[in-house]
């Protein structure tokens, strides 16, 4: 029986274990939160306390404590998830893991690296920058305050999935607390590895409910020096695809390909005090981020990539000339999803497969047709993953249609065999919906699998399933 309030006796433990200092019991709001849109996420309930462990033993003695006083433990990366899954909906300790933000070793010759779990993708980014140079780390989900065991967890993607894949592609071995307390490691600095079942990566994408991250190993590539931006603009959302399909079979694989409706690319270079480079026609626009060895070959990139598309209905090609250029284009697509957030419901992240994206995009529009709205959209173009927005009425409430419209949009993704979530995860906010892709034979084995690591049900209650 969990425990319907967290009471005196489990903050005791809780100092008894990681010291006064280590345990929050007021101010916690910032803990309570994630970048869940406001009008979907669920409402957190602030019967919590905040732990803030400083080694692994401590992780484990908080689990321990949880099985036998019948806490529910809610994990804390960086707080950047969108899906509702770090806030907690029941009496919770929220166990942060803000001070494991170390990153313990990078092997240059197996191209890798040791983290704490608790290190940012942004402070990842900044050593390797200084220290081995020669290597990086291309996935990049989008905030850079994201934790590495967070974006472990959540399998996460972002706009270099086309290149270099999402996190999966990445997690080469793991260290984890289990639910029991138990510290165990997972996968390593190994290429290949066949023994028994692949537990490591049922944990990536687990979202948290199945054990604490506390280290990872993550593969890194080697260093591109060159780097370019280009945007090409379409009359139509059609040709603009074709575009991408075609470059992509011609043999080039950029680093990313983002799909924008030229209407959300204007607003937000406006509200940045930015400029957006095209100032023809186009009702779509795709920008191209690419990276070589050498200059010349960038530039044959580029040049080739203007000829498919002028051949597939582009009007207009730009490339960035510039450090600053690239910086004003890359800037814009990072900002929008900040800039629209306060006029939309929801931003939703389903994908199909590329062979059908043309198809999904003008289901879209039928759908928003027919609640007499409009759904503006960015996307992964070449991974087929979109972000299409259910806009806020004029007074900025939830509209009576916007669940109807959301499901219809998921019917029609799954219709090609795609999903309701691409990147974002299912958490608590997508939870409703698991059983419009899935039977529920397939989810009756996901309960499974968390009671089989989870038997109390203390890791992130309410997540993915009940």
């Amino acid at each position: 029986m969990m425990n319907q309030r967290i009471d005196d006796k489990i903050i005791d433990r809780l100092v008894e274990i990681s010291g006064e200092k280590s345990v929050l019991t007021d101010d916690i709001e910032r803990y309570l939160y994630d970048e869940t849109e406001e009008l979907v996420r669920p409402e957190a309930d602030k019967n919590c306390v905040v732990v803030r462990p400083s080694t692994y033993e401590e992780v484990s003695k908080i689990l321990q404590a949880a099985n036998e006083l019948g806490f529910s433990v809610l994990v804390r990366g960086g707080g950047t998830g969108a899906c509702g899954a770090a806030i907690p909906t029941k009496p919770s300790v929220i166990l942060s893991m803000e001070k494991f933000n170390k990153i313990l070793e990078v092997d240059k010759v197996g191209m890798m690296v040791t983290a704490q779990a608790g290190v940012s993708l942004f402070q990842l980014n900044e050593y390797l920058d200084k220290e081995a140079h020669e290597l990086y780390f291309p996935c990049h989900p989008g905030d850079e305050g994201a934790h590495l065991g967070g974006i472990a967890v959540e399998n996460a993607g972002g706009v270099r999935a086309v290149k270099h894949g999402i996190m999966r592609n990445y997690v080469k071995g793991l260290t984890v607390a289990l639910p029991s307390g138990q510290i165990v490691k997972l996968g390593g600095k190994l290429l290949k590895n066949n023994m028994g079942l692949d537990l490591m990566h049922l944990i990536v994408g687990s979202e948290g409910i199945l054990c604490i991250v506390l280290e990872v190993i993550f593969k890194l590539h080697p260093r591109m020096e060159y780097t370019g931006a280009m945007v090409a603009s379409f009359n139509n959302a059609e040709d603009a695809v074709n575009s991408v399909v075609a470059t992509q079979i011609s043999g080039i694989v950029p680093l990313a390909v983002e799909y924008m409706d030229r209407d959300i690319a204007v607003k937000t270079a406006e509200q940045i005090s930015g400029n957006w480079p095209m100032n023809d026609d186009g009702k779509v626009d795709i920008i191209y981020m690419l990276e070589s060895r050498a200059e010349d070959e960038l530039y044959e990139m580029a040049e080739k990539i203007d000829e498919i598309a002028r051949e597939n209905g582009g009007l207009d090609c730009v490339i960035a000339e510039s450090k600053k250029d690239q910086k004003n284009i890359l800037d814009v697509r990072s900002a929008i999803y900040e800039v629209f957030k306060p006029i939309f419901v929801d931003s939703l992240d389903a994908a199909v497969p590329v062979c059908h994206i043309n198809d999904f995009l003008k289901d879209i529009d039928e759908i928003a047709d027919k609640f007499a709205t409009t759904s503006p959209r960015v996307g992964h173009v070449a991974d087929g993953n979109f972000h299409n927005f259910i806009l806020r009425s004029e007074d900025g409430s939830t509209p009576d249609w916007a669940d109807e419209m959301r499901r219809d949009i998921y019917t029609a993704a799954l219709k090609y065999g795609g999903t309701v979530t691409a990147e974002h995860g299912t958490g608590k906010t997508r939870k409703a919906y698991l059983d419009m892709q899935y039977p529920r034979e397939v989810i009756d084995i996901m309960k499974n699998i968390k009671k089989a690591f989870d038997p109390n049900h203390i890791l992130n209650p309410g997540v993915v399933v009940d």
